[in-house]
Parts: structure tokens; C-alpha cells; sequence
């Protein structure tokens, strides 16, 4: 109790305050993140978008008609990577990378979910595609 006491004195009000508001304010990346996420509803298409070097090389419809293939990609030279797409998932199958960190990731299929591999600059990521929205269109109004 006499401890207590000697802390209340160190405490000020406005301190409690700005404690408080911290604690609150560090939940707010987390909401952003998942309300981010959520906008997958049952008109959106799940897509996997294959990019090497940052071009995007080849995009795959992830849903429970596609079949399961495998492709294989020659970033450079003596590199390759081989993609194994089974439904509703993707994965880097195999690949000649020294760490072989995308073969670890394994299976992915969550909107926003990635498999990288840096030496081959290769990212598979996953985007829901909203399919009932309409596209913006530019007009020229005439003056």
C-alpha cells in the first residue's frame, strides 16, 4: 500500500490519457489489415499473378475447375523455377535458389498471401479480383 502510494505521485492524469490512447492506437494497423482482406465476397475470382523482374508473366484463376498444372519458368540463364497450381492453391514447386525459401513456403491461396524466391526475382501473389465492379470510364466533356 505505501508503494502504491508513492507511484500515484509520479502518475499524472494526462499521462494515463496518452497511455490509454497508445494502447488503442496500436490495434489500428491490425484493423487496417483486416478490413484490407475482407474484400473477398462470393463474386470476387481469387487470381494468382506469376511476375519475374517485375513483369508479370502469367496469371492463373485459382477456383475449384482449375485443373492442376505445372509450369516452368526460366528467369535467367541456368535458373528455373517450377509452378504447381492444384485447384484452388499455388505453390514453387521446385527451383535451383540456394535457400529454396519459396519451396518452403508451400501451398498459398489466401488474397494476399505470396511466395517469393529473390534470387530469380519470382513472387507468385494472390488478389481477389472484385468481378461485378464497374470499370471507370474517362469522359471528354465538351466545353
Amino acid at each position: 500500500m505505501i508503494k502504491f502510494k508513492m507511484y500515484k505521485k509520479l502518475v499524472k492524469p494526462l499521462d494515463v490519457v496518452i497511455i490509454i490512447l497508445l494502447l488503442m492506437g496500436s490495434f489500428i494497423p491490425y484493423f487496417i489489415f483486416t478490413m484490407s482482406n475482407r474484400s473477398e465476397d462470393e463474386n470476387s475470382i481469387v487470381m494468382a499473378i506469376i511476375s519475374i523482374d517485375g513483369k508479370e508473366v502469367k496469371q492463373i484463376e485459382l477456383s475449384e475447375e482449375t485443373e492442376k498444372e505445372l509450369f516452368t519458368f526460366y528467369p535467367s540463364g541456368e535458373q528455373y523455377n517450377i509452378i504447381e497450381v492444384d485447384g484452388t492453391k499455388i505453390r514453387n514447386k521446385e527451383d535451383n535458389s540456394p535457400d529454396q525459401i519459396a519451396v518452403k513456403t508451400g501451398w498459398i491461396s489466401k488474397p494476399g498471401e505470396t511466395s517469393i524466391c529473390l534470387p530469380h526475382k519470382l513472387i507468385i501473389e494472390i488478389k481477389s479480383i472484385n468481378s461485378n465492379e464497374e470499370t471507370e470510364e474517362d469522359f471528354i466533356i465538351p466545353l
